[in-house]
């Protein structure tokens, strides 16, 4: 294997640098304007995500080589890196293929007019933190901005696969089945797919939520700088806190408290509170009626499009729909207080036990509490739906699991009343899972056997015969 890599290494660094060799030649000798020459614009395509597409998987698939070579990859982390590689494949061929991305419009007009010194727009609902980053690219243009959050969105794709995989093992899976996963997660995912065809900043949230949670013990500091970066990014994370406040660290919490501050500094510096006042503005008329889409899956929504369909009076849709919201945090701090207590999702005498206890069922919250729930906010569920295999165990928590799954994950977006609100129910149902698998004192047998069953693969490294690999042998990792 060793040589054979060798070789697909040295090819794969001869082909590298004579394109870029051809490319340098033809700038110096013709010119930018002339390096149309060799190369074309494909039908319905934008050439410059098609370039950034294709130069990301070939410097990947060199990573993979390099891997190979270098014996890196063994039985530890076969599961790993195979999912990396094919879902960062999958992807980027079907970001190639979009020649239009959805909200990265609006981000970018909000960082235009925050460089112009006007009010951000309001069709902008996030803190302002984002729109301060991309007014760095301002003065390229509307174009630069975009390309540059596609490129930033790719990055957090990779990153959030490796992210997703060490903190559900934090939770008692073994690395290949967190690995394997986590791939099978991101593969089909219909959420995940509207994050990046939308140019979303979910994936940067998820990120920096994800470490903030495994950095929670070692680095506080970190951690909590993370949380103010996620908070700052969308305001929905901050409903994750009441998970670190049970663990009354006040440590953390000032570490919070002064990272909050921290962060906002830059856009204080340069543009005074008026983009705060404007995000408090556009969220507080975001939270008044507004213009219905059976798309969003959020009780607003819902009971928006019952009040129009029975004529009910508006005064009785805001009723149900402030009715609604208090009886979820009532069922989810009622779900969360039993999940800490048993320990359901993580059990151990260390510090922390609450924390990781209390947050799957936050994460449901979180989502569901927004006044507009559109179809990629579903990717925010991913713990509560993935640590729920832990503990299911009879036919009917697998059905009705799988049927939440399907309905969150894997059903494609389409708008047709009461039919596609199936993204508001599926967490719901995860809900009532958790709480009844929350009495348990075990985990299911089946996460059980198939843990321990990857554990116990035969050890190898890529570079020697699985031939050689005597399982009779095998030391379990």
């Amino acid at each position: 294997m060793k040589p054979a890599s060798r070789v697909g290494l040295l090819i794969w660094a001869a082909i590298t640098f004579l394109v870029a060799a051809s490319l340098l030649v033809i700038y110096e000798w013709r010119g930018a304007g002339e390096l149309k020459i060799l190369i074309q614009t494909g039908p319905i395509s934008d050439l410059t995500v098609t370039l950034y597409s294709v130069a990301f998987t070939w410097l990947l698939a060199g990573l993979l080589l390099l891997l190979l070579y270098s014996n890196r990859i063994t039985s530890k982390n076969i599961f790993l890196w195979g999912g990396f590689f094919l879902t960062a494949f999958v992807y980027l061929n079907l970001l190639r293929e979009r020649a239009n991305y959805g909200d990265v419009e609006y981000y970018a007009r909000a960082a235009l007019d925050l460089y112009a010194g006007k009010p951000l727009p309001p069709e902008y609902l996030y803190p302002p933190l984002w729109a301060n980053i991309l007014e760095l690219l301002a003065p390229f243009g509307e174009k630069a901005i975009e390309y540059f959050a596609w490129l930033l969105n790719t990055l957090s794709l990779f990153a959030f696969y490796f992210l997703l995989a060490k903190t559900i093992e934090r939770y008692n899976f073994s690395p290949r089945l967190a690995a394997l996963t986590a791939t099978l997660f991101l593969l089909v995912n219909a959420t995940l797919l509207r994050t990046l065809f939308y140019v979303q900043v979910n994936l940067h949230v998820l990120n920096f939520v994800l470490l903030g949670i495994l950095l929670y013990r070692d680095r506080p500091f970190l951690s909590a700088f993370m949380m103010a970066l996620a908070v700052h990014l969308k305001t929905s994370p901050a409903i994750l806190i009441l998970a670190f406040l049970l663990e009354m660290n006040w440590k953390w919490l000032a570490w919070f408290a002064i990272s909050m501050f921290l962060v906002a500094v830059p856009t204080l510096i340069l543009h005074g509170t008026s983009p705060f006042m404007d995000f408090v503005n556009n969220a507080f008329l975001l939270t008044q009626s507004h213009g219905l889409s059976f798309r969003d899956n959020s009780f607003d929504s819902l009971f928006t499009a019952l009040g129009e369909f029975f004529n009910l009076a508006s005064l009785w849709t805001r009723i149900l729909v402030y009715a609604s919201k208090a009886l979820l945090a009532a069922a989810t701090f009622s779900v969360m207080a039993r999940c800490v207590r048993n320990q359901t999702f993580y059990e151990s005498s260390e510090h922390g036990a609450k924390l990781f206890n209390a947050l799957p069922p936050l994460f449901i919250l979180m989502t569901l509490a927004s006044p507009v729930v559109w179809e990629h906010h579903g990717l925010f569920t991913v713990l509560a739906f993935l640590l729920l295999l832990e503990r299911l165990d009879t036919p009917s928590e697998w059905m009705w699991f799988g049927f939440a799954y399907f309905l969150e994950f894997i059903l494609p977006t389409f708008d047709f009343f009461p039919w596609s609100y199936g993204r508001l129910v599926a967490p719901l149902i995860v809900l009532g899972l958790m709480w009844r698998t929350s009495q348990k004192t075990e985990t299911s047998k089946f996460f059980g056997a198939v843990n321990t069953w990857l554990m116990n693969l035969p050890e190898f490294r890529v570079g020697t015969s699985l031939a050689n690999v005597n399982p009779k042998n095998a030391k379990s990792d």
